[in-house]
């Protein structure tokens, strides 16, 4: 897999909004990880996720 290709493909998807798609795009990237028993990659998009949920948390979360 090429981690910096599907980085960018899931940058699109939350330059788009669409959070959803982003988020399963980075979760299959992982689990690819996983199962090819690459930690590396599972810790990159381990960060991406987190990345996308802060963005989110961010952008709607309330300001209190």
């Amino acid at each position: 897999m090429n981690s910096d290709a599907e980085i960018k493909r899931v940058q699109e998807f939350v330059d788009k909004e669409n959070y959803h798609a982003a988020i399963n795009i980075a979760l299959s990237a992982m689990n690819e990880g996983r199962r090819k028993k690459n930690q590396e990659q599972v810790d990159v998009f381990l960060r991406v996720i987190s990345d996308i949920v802060l963005n989110m948390s961010h952008q709607y979360g309330s300001r209190k």
